[in-house]
């Protein structure tokens, strides 16, 4: 029987009656942090990351003019939110984030959802979803 190392890592996780775990990384305009982080601590999530980055995409930017002189801002400025969560949260979390974020205009952002194989808290040494 082959089994990808993906469904091998899977198996030998739930033999160990760990829980599977992922981490959900959302893009969102940067005023919208406030509410995020209000809907995410109100699910009970209250470890989050958050990275200043730029984007571009179907917004595409604007034209700004500074002395004088008029340029093309292509890469928009962003938040970039990650989240590691039990898998049984990720819907709930998935459905907080676009509530949280929706503004209904181009440039609302992305939600991304990956697996996480392990996490492990470095004060005390707690793993997986204890380490959340």
């Amino acid at each position: 029987m082959d089994l990808a190392p993906d469904a091998l890592l899977r198996r030998a996780a739930f033999k160990k009656g760990a829980r599977p775990m992922k981490i959900v990384m959302a893009v969102i305009k940067p005023f919208k942090l406030e509410e995020v982080r209000d809907a995410l601590t109100a699910l009970g999530v209250h470890g989050l990351t958050v990275t200043e980055v730029k984007g571009y995409g179907r917004q595409k930017g604007h034209t700004e003019i500074y002395r004088g002189a008029e340029y093309a801002v292509s890469f928009l400025p962003k938040l970039k939110i990650e989240v590691a969560v039990a898998t049984e949260l990720v819907a709930q979390v998935i459905e907080a984030i676009t509530a949280a974020a929706r503004t209904g205009q181009i440039g609302d952002g992305k939600i991304f959802v990956t697996s996480l194989e392990k996490a492990v808290r470095i004060r005390t040494g707690e793993t997986d979803v204890d380490a959340l």
